[in-house]
């Protein structure tokens, strides 16, 4: 997961999401043993992560009383995110140079758990941009800080 100033995805030269100002590019792998409710807890543990400041809060609009935290999350902010599917973040690479995906669920297992994952987002009243599932796409961003955080729930 990265903090964004923005970012956008393309497929075959076609926008095919995207947003501006802040949010949250999510990169979401899948492995064998994933579940529906691990992909929703999920979800919820990284909109609800406090990676922003009052400076975000200002850039979007949002008036904090005095007393605010100083960090606030994505769901405080009502921020956008822009969700894509990254089997290649369980890349196996301790042994030779090239890896293997043997940790990457596959396609069946996989694609219905991304799209659990970005329906308790939709859910929840998040502005959701996406990739499509298994396509080559061409990612980009701006990393805010930068701030890349790794993420897992159990179960």
């Amino acid at each position: 997961m990265q903090r964004a100033a923005g970012g956008q995805v393309s497929v075959d030269g076609e926008l095919v999401g995207a947003f501006g100002g802040p949010g949250l590019v999510i990169l979401v792998g899948v492995t064998h043993s994933d579940t529906a409710a691990a992909a929703m807890a999920l979800a919820d543990k990284i909109y609800d992560m406090r990676l922003f400041s009052h400076e975000h809060a200002t850039a979007v609009g949002v008036e904090l009383p005095a007393d605010a935290s100083r960090e606030l999350s994505a769901a405080e902010l009502k921020l956008p995110v822009l969700v894509i599917s990254q089997f290649t973040l369980y890349a196996e690479t301790k042994k030779g140079r090239r890896p293997t995906w043997d940790q990457a669920a596959p396609r069946p297992v996989a694609e219905p758990l991304i799209d659990v994952f970005i329906q308790k987002l939709r859910d929840r009243g998040v502005d959701v941009a996406t990739g499509r599932f298994g396509a080559d796409m061409q990612v980009s961003l701006v990393n805010d800080g930068p701030l890349t955080i790794t993420v897992e729930v159990d179960g």
